[in-house]
């Protein structure tokens, strides 16, 4: 499984908050009407002293209060030191008023109504007071979203970690059991019939090359794992009597088009061989593995079943929890799995299909 790419910062973090704050500082100047030109300028040199502020209040959360305070959880510590700064800023404001009307002092200012002028003054504060106090909850809520954020992305890295380690330690388990299988099968041969177990072991030589190789890559073109199926097959068939009715059919538009999981059928044809055949009663596998539609892989089989008994250690049973394992990994929401006896237990199904890559 390819890991995912994680980014800790996003390279568009600066150039959207240079977009916006040249945006807050661009916005007097296009709010003023044409008039006086050294009036607009003076208008538009006291207009930029709130937005110089929010800068400042923003940036002294985003950067140093926030992580250092409210992320530690001292909420009010957090409250009292923004709070008093924010008063700073209505002062700095006050003054940088005051250096408007020094540097632009031959401008007549609109006249004032007496005792308004207190009152007026003091709602201006207000507002500004409680838009300072709304940048600075702007600049939590932003700060805490990415660290949120940074959490997540760390959550879902060490996730695929987890995932990776996982599949490596399966596909380490399916080289023994495959093993152990076939060379159960070979030893069987070996018994009644030297020259066809030396013919198996010829056979196993191709399959193990296909283990060592292809079997640590994540995705591998069908064709070449139809190839293994096939050579598997026929190693099997070297031990099978006449009453066994063996059929394994490929129905596939491309093979090299689709790609799959190495070893992801393997186990349902070890399950089929190992439970579908009895030395004494005719018995049957049908495989088929065909494609319905593009991208669509399905694998079908059937076999008479003969369950073995416990005493029976040729297989500890793990292939099929491996399978499953392996599914839930590789292709999660992405395939669909029927397995089951049928015919008062004596027919066993299993039908596996997979939304497949394209090569």
């Amino acid at each position: 499984m390819t890991p995912r790419t994680f980014h800790k910062h996003s390279p568009r973090e600066p150039f959207i908050h240079l977009c916006a704050w040249l945006f807050l500082f661009c916005l007097p100047p296009m709010l003023i009407g044409s008039g006086h030109e050294r009036t607009d300028q003076s208008i538009v040199f006291r207009m930029m002293g709130p937005p110089l502020a929010m800068a400042m209040i923003f940036y002294l959360n985003y950067i140093w209060l926030v992580p250092k305070l409210l992320f530690r959880k001292k909420y009010k510590t957090y409250a009292l030191v923004n709070a008093i700064f924010c008063l700073c800023m209505l002062v700095f404001t006050h003054f940088w008023f005051k250096i408007g009307e020094a540097c632009f002092h031959d401008i007549p200012l609109p006249p004032r109504k007496e005792g308004m002028g207190m009152w007026r003054n003091l709602l201006f504060r207000l507002r500004d007071f409680v838009m300072f106090g709304l940048i600075a909850g702007l600049a939590a809520v932003i700060r805490m979203s990415k660290k949120w954020h940074e959490a997540e992305l760390g959550r879902q890295k060490a996730e695929m970690r987890h995932i990776e380690a996982e599949l490596k330690n399966l596909h380490n388990q399916i080289n023994p059991h495959f093993l152990l299988n076939t060379l159960n099968n070979i030893y069987a041969l070996i018994a009644f019939d030297a020259g066809k177990a030396q013919q198996a072991v010829q056979d196993l030589s191709r399959l193990l090359r296909h283990l060592l190789y292809d079997n640590n890559q994540d995705f591998i073109p069908l064709e070449r794992e139809l190839e293994f199926l096939r050579n598997y097959v026929a190693l099997m068939k070297i031990r099978l009597s006449d009453n066994v009715d063996l059929q394994f059919s490929v129905d596939v538009p491309d093979e090299r088009r689709i790609r799959i999981a190495p070893l992801i059928f393997i186990s349902l044809f070890e399950n089929a061989f190992k439970h579908g055949i009895s030395p004494i009663k005719p018995s049957f596998i049908h495989i088929r593995i065909y494609s319905p539609q593009d991208g669509i892989l399905t694998c079908r089989i059937r076999n008479s079943n003969f369950p073995k008994r416990r005493n029976d250690i040729s297989g500890s049973g793990i292939g099929l929890e491996q399978v499953q394992k392996r599914l839930n990994l590789i292709y999660p929401d992405r395939y669909e799995w029927t397995k089951g006896t049928e015919n008062q237990q004596t027919i066993y199904t299993s039908t596996l299909t997979i939304q497949t890559t394209q090569a």
